[in-house]
């Protein structure tokens, strides 16, 4: 990289692009980039001297990165092809090179900690670089999600060898990784319009297991189907469970006190005892069992794990608590596929399970809501109440006959309607409201401050 002095990021408002455009800036580099819309994130870059554009003309580039011998491009594939700024550089002969073929650039230089899965991977990823960070381990850290701890998905330690990362499965991203520790916490069917049938999801989360490099170890959730043959043989395999004696690593003495979990872990190193988590959700004592895994094997002692652990405050929208009273609690989660919702609504039920549950939902593609439609159904009939916001294409086009009233007809055993954003308020304030979740990967966070701030009013 020493040759470039410029680094221009095309979607650098994506979270695992403003990592690594923070990442650069730290570096001392010149870094720019466009993105299609302004958002908290892209505000906070900003913040940071990163000057972002949301023109998607020539014109708005920077002349300083308009030098192609100076100036390296990095982009998403979530970015259309035929965006104008993309299309200039690649047309244009620059070095363009994909956000994660930079990744994987970057952490080919440390014992990368890349933790992959159709779910779960961002809380585990964060909670993992918490550990390490507070531990005598250490470590850099490229996040999926933004610490609530740090306020930041970036961190640099130059005095550990180890970089926490999240493997990215769409696009066969995480392909492009060679984890030292690698942990698998899921492989459902997902990103179809990518990889067409499940066995191609399952074949490529094989693929990026055999790339622990030799001496790593890989870490999966006990049930996936991995075995010895997916590694070298010189990869220790490890299973871990929430709460299966058969895993390596599983929790026990599981108690919910006051809205948090308490539990012990027991690993192949001894038992960590008297764990209490300061994130919500049986889910994340999962979660939690995945990053001691993880922790130990890079080093962090019993006392580390457990001392983290009470302070973790998990990731904006990965269960997030905007309000937590005692007659009112709303909720923001990131969950925009059936199991993660599954996941989060059994979750909220266990822990609220005498009271009404609202989930505002924003279901995120067509190609998404088509694929799993019954999915989606079967899980947000969990919800004692729906609303649906309409779908929320990202890249993709309208697919005749897929809408959020076709995803209506399907859920069974709840009160459903449809909502829009300008509606939004006065359809969840019809009802009586006690626990409300708003979900969903697309733009439902830029939402939940004005119901926020609705609710508290009411509730004074």
């Amino acid at each position: 990289m020493a040759e470039f002095k410029n680094i221009y990021f095309v979607g650098i408002g994506g979270i695992g692009m403003s990592a690594l455009a923070r990442h650069f800036k730290a570096l001392g580099y010149n870094v720019s980039g466009y993105d299609k819309t302004r958002t908290r994130l892209t505000d906070e870059i900003e913040a940071e001297n990163i000057s972002v554009t949301f023109d998607d003309e020539v014109g708005s580039i920077p002349e300083t990165f308009k030098d192609k011998e100076q100036t390296k491009v990095v982009f998403t594939p979530a970015i259309p092809k035929d965006n104008k700024i993309l299309s200039y550089f690649v047309d244009n002969g620059y070095d363009v090179m994909k956000r994660a073929a930079m990744l994987g650039e970057l952490t080919s230089k440390s014992d990368a900690i890349c933790i992959a899965g159709t779910h779960g991977k961002t809380t585990t990823s964060t909670l993992t670089a918490h550990i390490l960070k507070n531990s005598s381990v250490g470590c850099s850290a490229f996040l999926g999600g933004i610490s609530t701890n740090y306020d930041t998905n970036y961190w640099s330690n130059t005095q550990s060898q180890f970089v926490v990362t999240e493997a990215d499965e769409f696009d066969r991203s995480f392909l492009h990784l060679h984890p030292y520790l690698a942990l698998i916490t899921a492989m459902d069917a997902d990103h179809l319009d990518i990889y067409g049938t499940k066995e191609e999801v399952v074949k490529a989360f094989r693929q990026f297991a055999s790339q622990t490099t030799v001496g790593g170890s890989l870490v999966y959730k006990l049930g996936l189907p991995l075995s010895e043959k997916d590694v070298d043989e010189d990869v220790e395999l490890f299973s871990y469970s929430v709460d299966n004696a058969d895993a390596d690593f599983y929790a026990f003495d599981i108690k919910l006190s006051c809205g948090r979990y308490k539990f012990s872990v027991s690993t192949p190193f001894g038992i960590v005892r008297n764990i209490t988590l300061g994130l919500p959700g049986r889910h994340n004592v999962e979660n939690a069992v995945a990053a001691t895994a993880l922790a130990m094997l890079a080093g962090a002692e019993e006392d580390e794990v457990r001392d983290a652990m009470k302070t973790f405050k998990g990731n904006r929208r990965r269960f997030q608590y905007r309000i937590e009273q005692p007659k009112l609690v709303l909720i923001d989660d990131y969950a925009h596929h059936p199991e993660e919702i599954r996941t989060m609504l059994t979750s909220v039920k266990e822990m609220y399970d005498d009271r009404k549950v609202t989930v505002v939902f924003q279901p995120h593609l067509y190609t998404r809501t088509r694929d799993f439609a019954d999915g989606f159904a079967k899980s947000l009939s969990i919800a004692d109440r729906v609303l649906l916001l309409d779908i929320y294409p990202a890249r993709e086009q309208p697919i005749p006959g897929v809408t959020s009233q076709m995803l209506a007809q399907k859920i069974k055993g709840s009160k459903v309607s449809l909502t829009t954003a300008e509606t939004l308020l006065d359809d969840l304030l019809s009802e009586s409201v006690d626990v409300v979740i708003m979900m969903g990967a697309g733009n439902i966070d830029a939402m939940v401050p004005t119901v926020e701030k609705r609710l508290l009013e009411l509730n004074k």
